[in-house]
């Protein structure tokens, strides 16, 4: 037993140390292209490249671009254009902060195109990842298909989702979520970081060990919504609060 205990112990330090790698080759490449170039060219010639979107209709201060991630046929992160180091930053829940969620969501239709398909809305997600699981230290939002696996799973569940934070009722993706359900079309009146601060226990203060996870859903009667999904990382039991991991980069719901 002692020996297992030491070989996990083993493969989550070399986990770290991976990570910790990653970080350091570049954790502030996504802030250079958004600043350097997206918004850069956006002032210049109103030409967003490499960017799909850039919005600073109210100022570089509560803008945002969109980009087209490297990895996956349909992945797209949102990106604000001032520095935002992560779901960890106080800046995300001060009074009137911009509500990054609620414009990810509205810039969800890219997925759609690039998927060339009419996606659903339980089909598309929102994602941002712990502290402990991302590479860049510029917050971003991560949109994109949701795994065909996670779509079931909160489809059997979504008539026992409440509007506070309870557990899910059966583990997705590996992990045992926290789960909550909001009604709208948008999330405009909805700011899921503010929902984490306030209705988790504990969560305001460690906002970087949480992993949030935003997926379209359609519940009884029609009426449209959200689930929100929230896991609190803990990289010494493998858990780096990777909600990216809902996620299918190659959407697979596409398809079905």
């Amino acid at each position: 037993m002692v020996v297992q205990r030491f070989a996990q112990a083993l493969l989550v330090v070399a986990a770290l140390f991976g990570a910790a790698g990653a970080v350091q080759a570049d954790a502030l490449g996504l802030w250079r292209i958004v600043h350097d170039q997206c918004v850069a060219h956006f002032i210049a010639s109103h030409d967003p490249a490499p960017c799909q979107t850039v919005r600073i209709d109210g100022g570089e201060d509560r803008g945002y671009a969109v980009l087209k991630d490297l990895v996956g046929a349909t992945q797209f992160l949102l990106i604000p254009t001032r520095r935002v180091s992560g779901i960890e930053d106080p800046a995300l829940l001060a009074p009137g902060a911009a509500n990054y969620f609620a414009d990810a969501w509205r810039a969800i239709g890219l997925v759609s195109a690039r998927a060339h398909a009419a996606l659903p809305r339980d089909a598309l997600s929102l994602a941002i990842n712990a502290a402990a699981g991302r590479s860049q230290d510029q917050l971003h939002i991560h949109l994109d298909c949701v795994r065909a696996d996670v779509r079931d799973a909160l489809r059997r569940q979504a008539g026992g989702i409440g509007a506070a934070w309870a557990p899910l009722g059966e583990a997705v993706g590996g992990h045992r979520y926290l789960a909550m359900r909001v009604d709208g079309e948008g999330l405009d009146a909805a700011n899921p970081f503010r929902l984490l601060a306030d209705g988790v226990p504990g969560a305001a203060g460690e906002m970087g060990r949480h992993t949030l996870v935003v997926v379209g859903m359609i519940f009884g009667g029609g009426t449209p919504g959200f689930v929100l999904l929230d896991d609190r990382s803990d990289p010494l039991y493998g858990d780096f609060g990777n909600g990216e991991s809902l996620q299918d980069h190659d959407c697979a719901v596409a398809r079905r």
